[in-house]
């Protein structure tokens, strides 16, 4: 591949795209190095343009993008990745940074409220103060809700299970975290079980 590298000033934009859905996930810059990084290793590599440095996508979250193919455009200065990922490519918790806010996408924006306000130390937050009571209360938390959850599935009033499914997943939203796990590890996991 003969990437022109000097037409952006030393960078070219890569587009990443679900190689099994093709959804596209996100748009980054790299460089020839970071070109020469993922080519070697399989593992997408960006070009940080905030903190001038190479950049492997999940480097801090785990949520790595494989690449299956690399195609550049017909001049040679955009290129075109095909990626299995490992986890939500957006760091909003999204499997894609141009996906919509909806469904998956409010959990992880749940989780992320979540961990800000025991990470803050929000004191008048019903979150903090049940994190602050320690492991056992919140998986004890869990535990109840997952009662009230096969209680309510037995009969036939959706909204009232449906509420109780909801404060199940908060709950154990909080366990995870109390527990120094996220969402992101759980959807590793069944990736993981559905090769």
């Amino acid at each position: 591949m003969n990437l022109n590298f000097k037409k952006g000033d030393g960078l070219i934009p890569v587009i990443i795209q679900n190689n099994t859905t093709s959804k596209v996930l996100m748009l980054g810059y790299m460089n020839a190095e970071a070109y020469q990084k993922t080519a070697e290793e399989g593992i997408v590599t960006f070009y940080s343009r905030s903190k001038n440095r190479l950049w492997t996508k999940g480097e801090t979250s785990g949520n790595q993008l494989t690449v299956v193919s690399m195609t550049e455009d017909c001049d040679s200065d955009c290129l075109l990745i095909s990626v299995t990922p490992l986890g939500p490519t957006c760091h909003m918790g999204t499997e894609s940074c141009f996906a919509d806010r909806s469904a998956k996408g409010y959990i992880y924006q749940l989780e992320k409220t979540i961990t800000q306000r025991i990470d803050q130390c929000e004191k008048d937050s019903y979150t903090y103060s049940l994190f602050e009571r320690g492991i056992n209360k919140v998986a004890q938390k869990v535990g109840e809700e997952a009662v009230e959850v096969v209680i309510e599935a037995k009969d036939n009033n959706d909204e009232l299970f449906l509420n109780e499914v909801a404060d199940l997943t908060y709950h154990l939203i909080v366990l995870l975290k109390a527990k120094g796990f996220t969402l992101g590890d759980i959807e590793t996991v069944l990736r993981a079980r559905s090769k």
